[in-house]
């Protein structure tokens, strides 16, 4: 299917891992992308395996204000405009309980995780005809989560803000959000290196996620197949929640 043929997006956080499934998937149904990172080098090569001809870096980070604006005017200047957002730039420089976690922490992660996010949208609508966002929250944002708790609430927080956005910004755009559970990424890790096998017993399908496991989900929200939806939040997640156990 060819479900982007004509449609630009940008995706940000796409060097690797979720993002860079993301971008190759819209990529692999005509889209082009223009795709954001911290390490420019790594950026590099994703765009060089994205095909150069469909494909742009714009390096920085994403709670960088210049930053956006030079990522969205470079989308709009290389491939004549900007149809789709997937905020998916994301960290979690602390683990441990809330009481003992580092305030500054805090706040750098909500200014990556939630605020950036907001600032982005803002940034896309402004650029005249955006479509639809994809936010991608995760699994842990939707219950307590031992030792990542705040990065837990600053996805509950993004949760409610595609909540919010896709109230002021309806018709016009659709704003969903994807959650994923714990996906073989480099940023995942911790979570279950050395101890895979245990870690996919809580998931009745019986494995982690694969960054191409959340592509397909984040194609369909971002394409006219989810004209009727918006505001959601899917859970990706190999049938954990059905458990309650993650």
């Amino acid at each position: 299917m060819q479900r982007f043929e004509g449609r630009v997006a940008l995706v940000t956080g796409a060097s690797r891992g979720i993002g860079f499934a993301v971008a190759r998937r819209l990529v692999s149904e005509g889209a082009s992308v223009v795709i954001t990172g911290r390490d420019e080098e790594a950026l590099k090569a994703a765009v060089a395996e994205l095909g150069e001809d469909r494909a742009s870096g714009a390096a920085g980070k994403a709670d960088d204000a210049e930053h956006r604006a030079a990522a969205v005017a470079h989308a709009v200047e290389r491939f004549g405009g900007l149809d789709h957002l997937v905020n998916n730039a994301g960290i979690n420089p602390a683990y441990g309980p809330l009481t003992e976690l580092d305030l500054d922490a805090a706040r750098k992660i909500l200014e990556v995780n939630v605020i950036a996010a907001l600032a982005w949208t803002r940034e896309a609508v402004a650029a005249g005809r955006l479509r639809s966002v994809v936010n991608m929250a995760s699994i842990a944002g939707t219950a307590a989560s031992p030792n990542i708790g705040f990065y837990g609430i600053s996805k509950a927080a993004l949760i409610n803000q595609t909540e919010q956005l896709a109230e002021e910004l309806a018709p016009a755009v659709r704003v969903n959000a994807l959650a994923p559970a714990v996906v073989k990424s480099r940023f995942s890790k911790a979570l279950y290196e050395g101890r895979e096998e245990q870690a996919a017993r809580a998931y009745p399908l019986a494995r982690l996620g694969e960054p191409d496991d959340v592509a397909g989900p984040a194609a369909f929200l971002l394409s006219e197949d989810a004209a009727w939806v918006t505001g959601q939040t899917i859970l990706v997640d190999g049938g954990a929640s059905a458990r309650r156990t993650w």
